[in-house]
Formats: structure tokens, sequence, C-alpha cells
């Protein structure tokens, strides 16, 4: 239950970042970028990229892929939609200066770090973006951190390839993505050190073998 509130705290929190229309989350560019150009909306953009990730983690795994990871379907299914029910809810905020939507990107990182630190805590599935750096890392013996920015990055940079692809121009990406890339992991840690209950979340280890 904590895992699925997570989810849906997260996707408002990237929702939130996106409405400052400095761009969006690292791991939503590519979506943001491809909703511009074509019908499906990012939510749904969202979802395809995210089953991609899924088979990713089943390929590189194979039999270290634990069955219970194919609930990040049903993940992703709640994930795509909460991003874009949340679009919607907050259709009506669309700040125009540049301070206010500084704010707003700052007040989403730190909803979409809540959302994050509330995921993880109970340690029963990983979200397919977090799922896929995982299993890169574990076959190719990197760092799961290293990889996270490589990942990151790696996203940032076809997003931006196909938005001048596309458009000729810079779209979807911007001063957002980069501020989203620094002040979230910055805004989790600060959430683990300071909200002791998040650690009650994690049950015992039979719980989550089970």
């Amino acid at each position: 239950m904590w895992f699925l509130i997570g989810v849906v705290i997260t996707a408002f929190g990237i929702a939130f970042i996106t409405k400052a229309a400095l761009g969006t989350t690292p791991i939503t560019s590519l979506p943001y970028v491809m909703s511009f150009r074509f019908a499906p909306s990012i939510g749904v953009f969202t979802f395809i990229l995210n089953f991609l990730f899924i088979v990713l983690q089943a390929v590189l795994l194979r039999r270290e892929f634990a069955l219970i990871q194919w609930l990040q379907l049903l993940v992703n299914v709640v994930f795509s939609a909460a991003i874009d029910i949340s679009m919607w809810a907050l259709g009506w905020m669309n700040p125009q200066d540049l301070w206010l939507q500084l704010i707003v990107i700052v007040i989403g990182c730190a909803i979409l770090a809540f959302g994050i630190a509330v995921q993880v805590a109970p340690g029963v599935l990983a979200v397919p973006g977090e799922g896929a750096v995982r299993a890169i890392a574990i076959v190719s013996r990197i760092r799961f951190g290293t990889i996270k920015v490589a990942f990151d990055w790696t996203l940032i940079a076809i997003a931006t390839i196909c938005s001048f692809a596309f458009f000729q121009e810079l779209r979807g990406v911007g001063l957002g993505t980069i501020l989203s890339a620094f002040l979230v992991g910055v805004f989790v840690n600060v959430y683990f050190t300071r909200l002791t209950w998040l650690g009650k979340l994690n049950p015992p280890p039979l719980a989550l073998d089970d």
C-alpha cells in the first residue's frame, strides 16, 4: 500500500515539475518530448518506455529476474495513469515569470523526492526505471550510482536529439531537467535522515521472501 502511495506521489511530483514549463525530470524527458510530436499523452509514452525498461531487466537478469518483479507492469499502469491525471489536475497552473517557475520546480522536486522515499522504504518492488539501472549495474558490475547518472544523462541526450530532429529547437528539456537531476537526490537524503518513520515502512525480511 505504501509503495503504491509513493508511486502516485512520485507521478504528481513529476507533473508538478513539468508544469513549470522549463523541462521535466530526466527519466520523463523522452516521453515528454515525444508527447509534443505525437498524439499520445506523456503518460502513454511513459508507459511504453517503462515497459521497455521491464523487458530490458528480464533480458539482462534472466533467471535472476524474480517473478514478483513482473508486478512492475501493474505499477507501470498506475504510474503512467497518475501522471496524466496529475497533469490534468494541474491544468490551471501555468507560471509565466521565471522566479515562479523556479519555485514550482523546487516544490515539485520536494514532492517527487518524498514520493520516491515512500515507495523505496517498503523494499517491495523496483519501479521500472530504477529496476533497469539496477539490472545494468548487476550485469556490468559497475556501481549503481555511476550507472544511474549515466542512465539519466543518456535519456536527456536522446530527448535532446529527438527535440532538435522534430522541431529544430529544444523542447521538453531545460533548466528544470538539470535542477531536478540534482535537487531530487538531495531531498531524498533529507527525508531519510529526518523522517524516521520511513524506516518503519520496511517489513521484516521474511515478508519480502514470501
